[in-house]
């Protein structure tokens, strides 16, 4: 029998699916999947405007989704971790699966 996380980490987990559930957020975690990309590289891949972009970056920055590295006046943006790799192939693959 499965055991439920706590009620803390359960919450944890909604907030970062939700905010993982976004079309355009998702798209920018597969542009930055192989390798960081600054914005208006993010921006070409993903087709959506430079200003909803930042905003989504943003977002995934503060859920700890990406992480970012500074260049002089460029930004960089990664995946935060292999995890969020994971949780972005097992989705895809579930997705992917006939039914």
């Amino acid at each position: 029998m499965a055991l439920i996380p706590e009620d803390r980490v359960v919450d944890k987990m909604e907030s970062m699916l939700n905010i993982a559930s976004d079309f355009t957020r998702l798209k920018i975690l597969y542009s930055i999947l192989r390798e960081e990309k600054n914005v208006s590289e993010i921006v070409s891949l993903v087709g959506a405007s430079q200003s909803l972009v930042s905003h989504q970056l943003n977002v995934l920055r503060k859920a700890h989704l990406v992480v970012t590295r500074r260049e002089g006046h460029k930004v960089f943006y990664s995946l935060a971790d292999s995890h969020v790799e994971s949780l972005l192939r097992i989705v895809e693959e579930h997705a992917r699966e006939e039914k």
